[in-house]
């Protein structure tokens, strides 16, 4: 509570016509201003960008609405991992297949950093088994 408040008063000085340091004195005028936005930047829109990242911030799981990650190692349900409903149409398996290896295709990742590729690896290989499973005629 204490951060938002800090946080509103920072935005309200930064608004603020009166200054510290007068904005016409060119450099060192925008000094406070610039020290408090940085102020705001790290102690309040950091740490919430961050949860909303780690899937903290949005109602409901991630905020990308793939289900949140399970704790263990078990295979999961190919309908589970595909997004659906069980007993979907073949249709809806396919259309959730292929938007899903399109979004976690390795190739599509590639620029992003190390960890990125990796978990990118990691889905794109659920998706396949759960694809594969549900191919076979039925779930594991």
């Amino acid at each position: 509570m204490m951060r938002w408040m800090l946080s509103l008063l920072g935005v309200l000085y930064v608004l603020s016509p009166f200054d510290f340091l007068p904005d016409f004195m060119v450099v060192r005028g925008w000094i406070d201003g610039l020290v408090v936005l940085y102020l705001l930047y790290r102690y309040t829109l950091k740490p919430f960008l961050a949860a909303r990242r780690a899937g903290r911030g949005a109602p409901g799981g991630s905020p990308s609405g793939d289900p949140p990650p399970r704790g263990d190692d078990r295979p999961r349900d190919p309908y589970e991992a595909l997004g659906l409903a069980p007993g979907a149409s073949p249709d809806e398996v396919r259309r959730a297949y292929r938007e899903l290896a399109a979004k976690y295709h390795p190739d599509k990742v590639e620029h992003l950093g190390e960890e990125f590729r990796r978990l990118a690896e990691r889905r794109f290989r659920e998706i396949n088994e759960a694809y594969e499973a549900l191919n076979r005629g039925g779930s594991r």
